[in-house]
């Protein structure tokens, strides 16, 4: 992200992101991390100034079936307790897009799947959280697809597959989750990732870089520490939906 942007930008795909988005403090306390994410948002910014929406994915939504966001003045959320005054003043007014989320309904329609819009449904922290990071300004319009209750990973990459082509189109397409989601044994006071955290993430990155989608597919009987690192695979998931909007080579 920090090279020059390239002539042919303007041509190519938007890329596909997951991102980790770790505690809601993650708003307030960036780390390392969250400026990171901001430098990558303003290199894509410069390279792929046809940016005109994202699509999100975050498992603090689930639903009965597919469901779209199409409120276009979504809210805020807050939707956790016991955290510092100062997280619930903050807020991520980036507008909704009823138009995208009907392109979004179609492609899905298209694909075979039974989708239907939420006009009401606010942003969750899955989402603004760290788009807060990403994309600063808010001046994005933002839509979210739920992540349906029932679905597995290949249900997810192919969610994501059928919204490749929103890519070409000017759409940033995100996942937003986490790479492992032990909360039990986090809370238990460990102060640094213990030796399964590491082996599992270094895994799927391996895998990832190999392009061994079908051996991520399998992840829960493949990878090492599968259950261990997500004792549930919600917050696993949304990683699915950004390797699906990647396509071949992803």
């Amino acid at each position: 992200v920090t090279s020059a942007p390239s002539p042919q930008a303007a041509t190519q795909p938007m890329p596909a992101l997951f991102i980790s988005h770790g505690s809601p403090m993650f708003a307030l306390e960036a780390g390392e991390t969250g400026p990171a994410l901001t430098q990558w948002g303003q290199g894509l910014r410069a390279q792929y100034p046809q940016l005109r929406g994202v699509v999100i994915m975050s498992p603090h939504w689930m639903a009965q079936g597919v469901q779209v966001m199409s409120n276009p003045v979504p809210a805020t959320w807050h939707d956790f307790g016991g955290f510092p005054p100062a997280l619930y003043q903050l807020q991520y007014p980036a507008k909704g897009s009823p138009a995208l989320a009907q392109e979004v309904l179609a492609l899905l329609q298209a694909a075979g799947m039974e989708a239907q819009a939420d006009a009401q449904r606010p942003l969750d922290h899955g989402a603004w959280v760290p788009l807060m990071h990403v994309l600063p300004e808010a001046d994005i319009p933002v839509v979210q697809v739920a992540l349906p209750v029932q679905a597995d990973a290949r249900d997810v990459y192919a969610l994501g597959q059928a919204l490749q082509s929103l890519r070409d189109q000017g759409v940033l397409i995100i996942g937003s989750g986490s790479m492992t989601h032990n909360l039990r044994e986090f809370f238990g006071g460990a102060q640094q990732a213990a030796d399964y955290v590491v082996e599992f993430s270094r895994w799927v990155e391996m895998q990832i870089h190999a392009g061994e989608i079908d051996t991520l597919l399998d992840w829960q009987t493949r990878a090492p520490h599968a259950l261990r690192a997500h004792p549930s695979d919600e917050h696993f998931l949304p990683l699915y939906f950004a390797l699906g909007a990647g396509g071949q080579g992803a």
